[in-house]
């Protein structure tokens, strides 16, 4: 390194020098550089030299490789106190004097910083969050209940595919033995209404999967509601029914009358109806729609639907419990009456089960968020359609299949039961 002197430090140096020695030994003089500060280290040893370039300036030529510094990597030290604070961090002032002297701290959550020795840190827009480091902001991860991407989501297609062949396959066999007496007597127009309406509900589970949009989140619940209200709806018929079937036995009895297609299918039709002006009412006044939940956690983006009239929503629930309700008590009610087939005994059990599954799913569907809570509803929608299908039909199954000697009028009419 080499350092050239003003012309007054010239004057100076050369005064200084002959006044002391003659200017063959200025170099030797200035040669050793003896206790000289450099930004506050001390060394003392022969580092260089001073010189004329006979023009009348002087240089001063220093090797840095000959200085040692008095720290553990001889290295030239830095003027000041504090480390520079890298991207991520934020400076925060110290307790001391020093003006240089700060204290690095990391950017709080949610927040970036991109430049060294940044005093603010940033907060991220609310679609994007800070990266691992925080040193930029990426976008934030997106979360609904993908076909492809999420396990579960490969378990509810499986399960509703497979429920879907299995309540297709019992339809079959009760098309197949429809003139069978097992079939006639548990009326089998209503048997077929509900058995479309089961199949069609395990098929709805496909609306809720994948990214929402407003078609689905319109088509999603009104379908549901309104297909769970038309099996409900066969259930009730069907219990109104056997309380009729038991009562028509009597000799002249006025229940007679009541006994046939027009009744089951007027009650069918009729709680059906009250569902649909529901759904029609929510949609018209506030329908569900898609929206990006940016708030429920930080580093995601929740992609759902809002159901918009939660009056609208809990309504549809709302009858459709009062359906089941009903229909549970009155089978309740009639499990006693001596049915050959122990319809009503079916029924209590199938609404047993699909009013507790029910009442467990609100808690659960409230207390959850994103991809869980529409999880929580696919769950109920296939276990609640699983119960009527395994309480209603699997023993008439049975026996249409594997014990034919039972599917006889003359069984039917007798006071025997399974």
């Amino acid at each position: 390194m080499v350092y050239d002197l003003n012309w007054q430090s010239k004057k100076m140096v050369h005064a200084k020098a002959s006044a002391k020695k003659g200017n063959e030994d200025l170099n030797k003089e200035f040669g050793v550089l003896n206790h000289v500060f450099v930004n506050g280290s001390l060394f003392s040893r022969y580092v260089g030299i001073f010189h004329s370039d006979g023009l009348g300036y002087w240089k001063l030529e220093l090797d840095s490789t000959l200085i040692s510094w008095k720290n553990k990597k001889n290295q030239v030290p830095k003027a000041q106190c504090s480390e520079s604070c890298l991207p991520g961090y934020r400076k925060v002032p110290g307790f001391t004097i020093q003006s240089c002297c700060h204290s690095c701290v990391t950017c709080a959550y949610g927040e970036m910083s991109n430049i060294t020795d940044s005093e603010n840190c940033m907060k991220c827009p609310d679609h994007e969050w800070p990266n691992e480091n925080k040193t930029r902001c990426i976008s934030k991860q997106v979360e609904f209940l993908s076909y492809t991407d999420d396990k579960i989501s490969f378990v509810f297609i499986t399960f509703s595919l497979l429920c879907f062949g299995k309540t297709l396959l019992v339809l079959v066999i009760f098309i197949l033995h429809q003139d069978t007496p097992v079939v006639k007597a548990n009326n089998k127009s209503l048997s077929f209404v509900l058995l479309v309406s089961i199949m069609l509900g395990f098929l709805c589970v496909f609306l809720f999967l994948g990214r929402p949009v407003d078609v689905t989140c319109l088509l999603r619940q009104v379908s549901f509601g309104i297909l769970f209200t038309i099996a409900v709806s066969s259930v009730l018929a069907k219990t109104i029914m056997v309380c009729i079937a038991f009562k028509a036995t009597k000799p002249n009895s006025v229940w007679r009358k009541w006994i046939g297609v027009k009744l089951p299918t007027c009650v069918v039709l009729a709680c059906s109806n009250v569902q649909v002006i529901i759904c029609v009412s929510w949609l018209s006044i506030s329908p569900p729609f898609q929206e990006l939940d940016t708030h429920s956690y930080q580093e995601k983006i929740i992609v759902q639907c809002n159901e918009g009239s939660v009056i609208g929503f809990y309504s549809v629930l709302g009858y459709m419990g009062i359906l089941a309700a009903v229909s549970f008590i009155i089978a309740f009610f009639a499990r006693t009456l001596p049915d050959s087939y122990n319809e009503a005994k079916y029924i209590t059990f199938s609404m047993l089960v699909f009013c507790s599954v029910w009442i467990a799913m609100i808690p659960a569907y409230l207390s959850t968020k994103g991809k869980y809570t529409v999880a929580v509803e696919i769950f109920a929608i296939l276990i609640s359609n699983n119960g009527l299908l395994y309480c209603i039909f699997l023993t008439k199954c049975f026996i249409i299949l594997c014990r034919p000697e039972l599917n006889t009028k003359g069984y039917l009419h007798s006071n025997g039961n399974i």
